[in-house]
């Protein structure tokens, strides 16, 4: 029986910025030589359609698995997930050199409460973000330490045949593995803009499908709200992700943190861009500002506020207040 191995998958940034291609490189001259692992290299995760040689591989990719990539833990687990690349988040050690301000405000991360995973996939993946430090020793300790976890749990798994097929560690996985040649899954893929769904904070609520006019969002099978129309999406547009009560909508390329999938916080349990309160805008208005901007480019008529804004809002101010109620009227008080 063949030694069983750690895959790891590095996704390469889009461009060619030399600082993160630097990077990349001492990685992968690291990992090529490091014993129990197997690496394989991709671009970047996002923009993977769904024929391209990369993509296959990684669905291929049976057992545990590391992707280190240029994307948040979360924006990058929940991608691979709805892509059928399915598993448990494992838990990761690095930690950011230099959040930003945005990062820092939002406080510790709240528990999931949304609808789950689509597929339950008895294996781990661990994310790691590239932008976290520069150091590449760092990456190389944090998979060493990873397969280090992953071998007690592999001799503790039971010695069945699925667990060998989950494991990605027979003849015909290997077989599999080595049919992918590096040059087809290097290929430079198209840019593509779409959303990525986070389903451990998902409700189902269904306000991303009322909100959206291009068609990006359907009902699947399951009755559960996902990503139908990828490239229907209009590039640069993240409207969709204001609208979500729950911040389960992400843009992984997007500037801000908090809409391309930084860890979401909040102050006691209430999710808030504290900016917003003070002269920074509503999100639905900007939200609904940006939609019009695409609906005219495309010769259609604006719509504004009067079209998919979230009916939570509707009536509010005849029920009981809520933890952004009491914090305005706290405002209010102190005449700020």
């Amino acid at each position: 029986m063949s030694q069983r191995k750690l895959q790891v998958v590095l996704s390469q940034a889009q461009g060619r910025d030399p600082v993160r291609r630097g990077l990349e490189e001492e990685i992968a001259a690291s990992l090529l030589l490091e014993p129990g692992v197997d690496l394989g290299i991709v671009p970047h995760l996002y923009d993977l359609n769904p024929g391209h040689t990369g993509r296959l591989f990684m669905e291929n990719i049976h057992g545990d698995m590391v992707v280190l990539s240029w994307l948040y833990p979360r924006a990058a687990y929940w991608l691979l997930d709805r892509n059928g690349i399915g598993g448990k988040l494992g838990e990761t050690s690095i930690l950011a050199e230099q959040p930003s301000e945005e990062e820092e405000e939002n406080g510790e991360e709240q528990k999931p409460t949304g609808i789950g995973s689509v597929k339950e996939v008895n294996r781990t993946i661990y994310c790691l973000d590239l932008r976290d430090t520069r150091d590449h020793r760092k990456y190389l300790e944090e998979i060493r330490r990873i397969l280090a976890e992953c071998k007690d749990r592999w001799n503790t798994a039971p010695d069945k045949p699925s667990s060998v097929i989950q494991l990605g560690i027979t003849k015909k996985v290997e077989e599999q593995s080595q049919a992918f040649s590096q040059d087809d899954m290097l290929k430079a893929p198209s840019r593509r803009w779409y959303p990525v769904i986070d389903y451990s904070r998902c409700t189902n609520c269904m306000e991303c499908l009322d909100f959206c006019l291009f068609g990006v969002y359907g009902v699947d099978s399951l009755s559960r709200i996902f990503v139908d129309n990828q490239d229907s999406c209009k590039k640069g547009c993240p409207a969709c992700s204001r609208v979500c009560p729950e911040q389960a909508i992400m843009f992984p390329d997007y500037k801000s943190p908090a809409i391309a999938g930084a860890p979401v916080g909040g102050i006691s349990g209430l999710k808030i861009d504290l900016t917003k309160l003070f002269g920074g805008g509503d999100a639905l208005v900007v939200a609904a500002q940006e939609r019009d901007a695409e609906l005219v480019k495309d010769g259609r008529d604006a719509v504004g506020l009067a079209v998919g804004i979230p009916k939570r809002q509707t009536g509010k101010q005849s029920g009981p207040k809520d933890d952004l109620d009491n914090l305005m009227d706290a405002l209010d008080n102190l005449e700020v």
